[in-house]
């Protein structure tokens, strides 16, 4: 995002009272640093978990984890046990009473625009690519009229479709610019088929080329199918509740999220796993934090899954 929205250097973390600030923090270096301090904690103090622990640092989760944890499924799929309890600190609550089991799907949407360009002072010798474009965003908010379905499991309870990055088109004021490109980040509720919101898409797509004269190509930087769902009731699930039971005195819940983590593959896979961790939601925000305090709480809290008796 915009550098002058930050209040210092995004990649110089910095340390303001118990908050510590910088580009990632929070998403996701926080909840690496955690799991990390829990082994530390182990070791420095002698003590030996009930079960083996295992860290899993991957690369590329942002955008589709073809080279970390999709690789690792693939090619060393023997790393991992469906008896392992899979924690992903990938998101939470202040209060860490949050524990995600579920996922929306995601579709990330690059529309190209394509009109004529002229000079500003004659339009009528160009098609404006970048007001057919306009409407072509507005138009699009009709999705949320026609994918309306609530789920209260997932905060929020329904499907999202929200125009985010633009590029940028002509250079100066007095060009009807001819080309006009435009992202969309839908979230949809695992209710919907893509398929379904892909033709409803289409169909928008036909309209404003009729009313304008324009073409409108499509491409997909991200296509991901939701998985299914972990049970509240799973292993690990549990395991996190009795936890921050103990720690915290607090109850949780099993919630869904429209956030994308590598839950998903795990999903995918047949394996469990529940992404729990404490976080103000601060990612892909300017001053993005975490707080000491949480990554703290956090490694204990990993450190008492670790040390619960499996058998129960």
């Amino acid at each position: 995002g915009d550098l002058k929205l930050w209040s210092g250097d995004p990649w110089v973390a910095r340390l303001e009272g118990d908050k510590l600030i910088g580009r990632g923090v929070e998403d996701n270096q926080g909840g690496m640093v955690s799991s990390l301090l829990t082994v530390k904690a182990f070791r420095d103090c002698g003590l030996r978990p009930n079960v083996p622990v295992g860290l899993v640092l991957v690369a590329d989760e942002e955008t589709g984890s073809v080279h970390g944890l999709q690789y690792l499924l693939k090619e060393h799929r023997d790393l991992f046990s469906k008896d392992d309890l899979i924690v992903i600190p990938d998101s939470g609550s202040p209060k860490g009473t949050e524990i995600e089991v579920a996922e929306k799907s995601i579709l990330w949407i690059k529309f190209r625009t394509v009109g004529k360009q002229t000079h500003g002072s004659v339009p009528e010798k160009g098609i404006n690519a970048h007001k057919a474009s306009a409407y072509f965003v507005t138009r699009m908010n009709t999705l949320y009229h026609r994918f309306r379905k609530r789920n209260d499991l997932f905060q929020p309870p329904t499907s999202t479709f929200e125009p985010t990055k633009k590029e940028a088109n002509v250079p100066n004021v007095n060009t009807i610019p001819g080309e006009d490109v435009v992202y969309f980040d839908c979230r949809v509720l695992p209710e919907y088929r893509l398929s379904d919101v892909l033709k409803a898409i289409r169909g928008i797509i036909a309209e404003t080329q009729k009313k304008f004269g324009v073409k409108i190509e499509m491409e997909h930087p991200q296509k991901e199918t939701a998985a299914p769902p972990t049970s509240p009731d799973a292993p690990v699930v549990a395991a996190i509740a009795r936890a921050v039971r103990d720690l915290r005195r607090r109850r949780t819940k099993a919630i869904g999220i429209g956030g994308g983590t590598v839950g998903k593959y795990f999903r995918d896979a047949g394996f469990e796993c529940a992404v729990w961790c404490t976080m103000d939601e601060r990612a892909h925000t300017p001053d993005e934090y975490t707080r000491i305090p949480y990554l703290l709480d956090d490694a204990k809290t990993f450190a008492h899954v670790a040390l619960q008796d499996p058998r129960r």
